[in-house]
Parts: structure tokens; sequence; C-alpha cells
């Protein structure tokens, strides 16, 4: 088994690929759905709202510690952790498309999909037939030699095969082992349209559990490594993408926008830079510190301190950062505190003392960017109202601005400027 470095940046992976896509002169926009919401096919009509915070909140605790494992070590496990990717999306994979729906993740890096064999003690049931390549006129293997392959945190070479071996490990123990691809990946426009991108590369999965559910298929990386969708159609995207999520209860799905439609149009957004670290497939940025009215809690170190990020559900501060913001929100708030019912939460109230949920605002490198309460506290049936911050233990110097902090909010990375912008948007009406 052969491995690279963390840091090996592969600028030139895709220049022998001609990649001819199909784009409207606007870009182009994709469905987001939540795992857990009335759209979609994960929905558990059985549970209450607030049952599934608490799941997404643990969710986001094992997914903190994958991301902190990650970062510690070198990139033997090479992504979070599939279970955790929240949003799901459509697209369609060969000639002629076949559709599937899998997790996108923009905590991991390679596109990869269920393929044909697929023997039932090595893949789990998805709830339709797995991908066939022969079944694809435009399907293709990637050489073992080749630069794609290499970008791979693990590959492998046989003596008498020159194909591409992959194995993909996830932080959670789960994997996908198969062959590095080629085909055409297409998907279909919220206006209703068409957007095919030949020769995309992807992962052909024979060998693939853990803990995958169906009806996902496979998972879509939208991180900032060289082999994610957005790294791969950067160029024909203007090097750019947005996302704008809905409320969880919203009968809505979110979007994720591409090319010039991921542009905000709107006044007020306001921009802070991506700070470039290992490993390459986070986006990481730099919050100085949090205030409510005129008192501030200041983070410690703030260069490319915090991990933004759409799979984890909370937001978590460094644990002496948290603390100071604690005191910060209960001094505002002025009531008694009660017992938290989960290690998820750090902060609740009882929702019968009616406390006034403070604006906060969270202070990026060059961006003041204000969060309503919808955005960092949540009602639970159980007569209580949590904070949606929670700290992290003393041994994880690591800050997660989460996907609650990013309702209602477009957000448009673009990966030329190299900037995260925000601006406050209903985002049921996008």
């Amino acid at each position: 088994m052969m491995h690279k470095p963390l840091f090996l940046v592969l600028t030139a992976i895709f220049s022998s690929l001609v990649v001819q896509p199909v784009i409207g002169a606007k870009g182009f926009s994709v469905e987001l759905i939540h795992r857990d919401s009335p759209i979609s096919p994960f929905y558990d009509p059985s549970l209450t709202s607030s049952q599934i915070l608490r799941k997404n909140a643990l969710h986001s605790m094992d997914r903190l510690k994958h991301f902190q494992s990650l970062i510690d070590q070198s990139t033997i496990q090479s992504a979070v952790t599939p279970n955790g990717g929240i949003y799901l999306i459509n697209l369609s994979f060969g000639t002629p498309p076949v559709e599937y729906m899998a997790v996108a993740d923009t905590g991991s890096d390679l596109i990869w999909i269920q393929c044909v064999p697929c023997p039932q003690s090595q893949c789990y049931p998805q709830g339709s037939p797995p991908f066939d390549p022969q079944a694809s006129s435009t399907y293709k293997k990637i050489p073992c030699g080749s630069d794609s392959c290499q970008a791979l945190p693990r590959y492998q070479c046989s003596n008498d095969v020159n194909d591409c071996q992959y194995l993909y490990r996830y932080g959670d123990k789960s994997f996908t082992r198969g062959i590095l691809s080629t085909d055409t990946i297409t998907f279909d426009d919220s206006n209703g349209q068409k957007t095919a991108f030949p020769t995309s590369i992807f992962g052909c999965g024979h060998n693939n559990l853990g803990k995958f559910r169906s009806p996902s298929a496979g998972l879509v990386g939208l991180g900032g490594g060289p082999l994610s969708l957005v790294s791969q159609i950067s160029t024909q995207i203007d090097h750019r993408f947005s996302y704008c999520l809905v409320p969880l209860s919203a009968s809505s799905s979110s979007k994720l926008l591409f090319g010039q439609e991921a542009i905000i149009s709107r006044p007020g957004a306001v921009s802070t830079p991506l700070v470039s670290k290992a490993p390459q497939t986070y986006y990481y940025l730099s919050l100085e510190g949090v205030s409510i009215g005129d008192k501030t809690a200041q983070a410690g170190s703030s260069q490319g301190n915090i991990i933004i990020d759409s799979g984890t559900t909370l937001t978590y501060l460094e644990s002496s950062f948290y603390s100071s913001l604690e005191t910060i929100v209960k001094d505002a708030i002025g009531a008694d505190p009660v017992q938290s019912p989960s290690e998820s939460f750090s902060l609740c109230y009882g929702s019968e003392t009616n406390i006034n949920v403070p604006e906060m605002v969270f202070h990026f490198s060059g961006a003041d960017l204000r969060l309503q309460p919808v955005n960092t506290f949540a009602n639970f049936d159980d007569n209580l109202v949590c904070m949606l911050i929670a700290p992290t233990s003393s041994d994880l110097p690591l800050s997660i601005f989460g996907n609650f902090a990013q309702i209602n909010l477009q957000v448009e990375y673009d990966l030329e400027k190299r900037t995260v912008s925000f601006v406050p948007t209903d985002c049921t009406n996008q």
C-alpha cells in the first residue's frame, strides 16, 4: 500500500483530462436535502424535532472527534464520517445516465458510488441496483501511474493489472474500496435543465462497509482536496460554489449553487479569508471573538482556528474560548440555567422563564457576522431552551462553525480569491 504526504499539492492533476461540461450561462443549482427533513427518504415521522436535534447533536460530537483525529494524525483516515454527512443530493453517473442519491459532505474529498460487481457480503443494501460500469459507454478506469491516482491518500497497484485500486477510510471505521475511474456525472438543475461533466473522477466501489445506509448509494466530497467535486469542476464553475440552508422544519429543500448562480448579489454581505492549512480537505477560517452587546469573548489564537462545516450540527468552540462566551451569555440572559438533559448541550434554560435570547456577533477576520436566535438556541419538547454552541474538550483545541449557525445565510466559497462570504437570506425562498 502506498501513501502520499498530506501537504502534497497536485495542481496539475486534471490538466490531461478533457472536460467539456454542459453548463448554463448562469451556472446551475441542485437541491440539498437534510437527512432528517420531511422531504428526505430518511425522515422518521415518529421522531419529534427535539429528538432529531438531539440525534444530530450526538453525530456532531462524533464528527468533532474524528476531525481532531485526522488533524492530529497523518492521512491514514481520509475523511470524517459518512454517517455524519447530513445533506443529500441527487446526481447521475454514466451514459446513459443512471440517477442515485448520495451524501454531500464538505468534510471529505472523494466522489464514490457502489459499483457492480458488489457482493452482498462486501456492500451495503442501497435500495437500487449498484452502478454497472459495463453499461456505460463513457466509463474508463484510471491507470495506476496517473497523477489523479497518486492524489489518493492510499492506493495500490498490482503486477498484473494497471488499475488504480483505492482504499478510502472514514473516521468511524467505515471504508470504501474499489477502482478509481472516470465517467460522466450529470446533475438535474433546480430549473429542470441537465448539467453534465464528462470524464469526472470518482471511485467505483466494490467493497463498501460500515455505517453507510440506504438509499444513499455513495458520497460526493465537497472539500478542498484535488479529488473533490468542486476542485474537479472548479474552472467550469468560476471557482465558486455556495449553499443556502433552510431550517430543519421547512418543507422545501436547501440549495447548493455553482458558478454564477453561487454569487451573492444582495447587499449586506461580509467576507473573510480562507486559511490554507493541512489537511487541505477542510475549510479553515479565522475567528477572533464573539460579542454580545459591548462584551466580547476573545479567541486565544485566531489564525485558521475554526473549520466551517455543513455536516456538523452544533458550533464548537475551544474550551477556554467557550467558557468566556458562556459567561457573557449568562450575564445577558440574567436567568438561572437548568441542568442539561444531554452531554451534547452545555447551557440550557427552562422555557417557562421566557428568556430573551441575545443576538451574537461572530467576529471573523474582516467580517462581523450577526447570528439570530434561530442560529444559536433551540426549543425542546421538555420545556427547555438550549444553546447550540458547545465546548470542545480540553485536549481538542479545535473550533467548528456548524450548520445551525449557517441557517438562513447564503454562504459563498470563492476558491480563487480564497474567501468565504455570508449574507442573511430567507433560504426557503431561494
